[in-house]
């Protein structure tokens, strides 16, 4: 192979790393106006640092060709003059092999380096950007405001047999999933997903819910009840997948939808003990306001 045949394939994947860092920080600046910009930035900025390194290694790949094209090209030469001017076929090697040089000993395999952005893709989890003044709803302040939702209860979801709670609850299709939840809960979701389709229109349409009211206990509890029995939490998928429960980390889409929750008064199960991030329920602060304008 000649030089330039080798060098351009080389050139052009480098041109597509470089291309691929302009793109990653470009990208993440056109999103100033998404309420996910920091998250985005920050995901951007590792990225960039992920491809930085991976041009590096091409360009030490493209001088290890130089070399070889160099050794293959005096190899060539002492050949010619060793073999007669009548000898057809190009230059040869003692055995009768061709000198063309693989590209694949010179530079490792050149795949799409330009990452397409995963909804579902795991990050790190930053506790402490999320929840801010909103407080997790307890039991006590639960049964205060709604009472109890039935005489008694298990590990299994059951239905609500308190009079009062059931006329305040409502199954509604809200954006693309259809959920049972309080009446003023809905309404309230009802605004976070328009929101979302506006900004976020792909993970809007990959919504999906694992339930919204489920009278129960939490699990590994043998008297505390479960915020889902109230009709105020609400667990919530992505693509048909669910985030993986206490593994400190959560799906990229839910960092952002979750900061859609918290602007409406939702506290986020992500910062539980045991981090549980596809799960939402109405903070204690919002319950308050709704007792307070009678919607409760």
């Amino acid at each position: 192979m000649r030089q330039g045949t080798l060098i351009g394939p080389i050139i052009i994947a480098i041109g597509l790393i470089a291309a691929a860092v302009i793109f990653a920080v470009v990208g993440a600046v056109l999103q100033t106006a998404d309420g996910g910009t920091e998250l985005r930035l920050d995901r951007a900025e590792g990225r960039l640092e992920e491809l930085t390194a991976e041009v590096k290694d091409l360009q030490q790949a493209l001088d290890t060709a130089e070399k070889a094209i160099e050794r293959q090209e005096e190899a060539g030469a002492l050949l010619a003059a060793q073999v007669p001017a009548a000898s057809s076929g190009g230059s040869t090697g003692a055995t009768g092999q061709g000198f063309d040089f693989d590209l694949t000993q010179a530079i490792p395999e050149i795949e799409d380096h330009i990452a397409t952005e995963e909804m579902t893709e795991v990050m790190k989890l930053a506790k402490t950007r999320f929840n801010k003044g909103i407080t997790q709803p307890r039991n006590s302040t639960m049964l205060q405001l709604l009472g109890q939702p039935r005489g008694s209860y298990g590990t299994t979801c059951q239905g609500i047999t308190n009079p009062s709670l059931k006329a305040l609850v409502e199954t509604r299709q809200v954006g693309p999933i259809r959920v049972t939840l309080l009446r003023p809960a809905l309404d309230s979701l009802e605004r976070i997903f328009n929101t979302l389709q506006a900004t976020e229109p792909d993970i809007y349409a990959a919504l999906g819910t694992a339930g919204g009211l489920c009278v129960r206990l939490i699990r590994g509890s043998s008297s505390s009840i479960s915020n889902h029995s109230f009709g105020t939490a609400i667990d919530i998928k992505l693509q048909g997948k669910l985030d993986g429960f206490g593994d400190g980390g959560t799906q990229f889409g839910l960092l952002l939808l979750a900061e859609l929750f918290n602007a409406e008064g939702w506290y986020w199960g992500a910062t539980y003990r045991r981090e549980d991030s596809m799960h939402f329920e109405v903070g204690e602060e919002t319950l308050q306001r709704w007792r307070a304008e009678g919607q409760l």
